[in-house]
C-alpha cells in the first residue's frame, strides 16, 4: 500500500485541489491522466510544476491530485496552492521560499455576481431616453 506524506488542499475561484504527496520519482497525476495529459497548454503545465522546482523537490516526490469545478486555469492555481501546502508539511524550512513566489496565498479574487435588474454584475441594460 502507498502512503500519503502529506495532503494540501489549493483553491482558486471555485476550483478546489486535493493534493497528496508520497515518495517517488516525479511523476504527477490529475485526475486520473498524466499532468501533461490533462492541462491542454505548456504554460499551465509549467505553472504546477513552479513549487516543485523552486524548492527542487521534482524528482523526490510523487504527486497525486484530485481537482473539481471552474476552468483549467484556475484549477491549475489551485494545484499549485495544494502543492505548497502540502510541501510545507514535508519541509517546513521551504516556506520562505514558497512565500515569496507567493505559492501560499490564496488567490480570493471572484466573479462578481449578477445583480437583479442588471444585464450582468455590472453592466446595465441600454438606457433609453425615448
Amino acid at each position: 500500500m502507498v502512503k500519503n506524506i502529506a495532503i494540501g488542499t489549493g483553491r482558486r475561484k471555485t476550483a478546489v485541489a486535493r493534493v497528496f504527496v508520497r515518495d517517488g520519482s516525479g511523476k504527477v497525476v490529475v485526475n486520473g491522466k498524466d499532468l501533461k495529459d490533462y492541462f491542454a497548454s505548456a504554460e499551465q503545465v509549467s505553472v504546477v510544476q513552479q513549487p516543485l522546482l523552486v524548492t527542487s523537490n521534482s524528482n523526490k516526490f510523487d504527486i497525486l491530485i484530485n481537482v473539481v469545478g471552474g476552468g483549467l486555469n484556475g484549477q491549475a492555481e489551485a494545484c499549485v496552492h495544494g502543492i505548497a501546502r502540502a510541501l510545507l508539511q514535508v519541509d517546513p524550512d521551504c516556506r520562505t521560499s514558497l512565500k515569496a513566489n507567493g505559492f501560499l496565498t490564496r488567490d480570493s479574487r471572484m466573479v462578481e455576481r449578477k445583480k437583479y435588474g442588471q444585464k450582468g454584475a455590472r453592466r446595465r441594460f441600454q438606457f433609453s431616453k425615448r
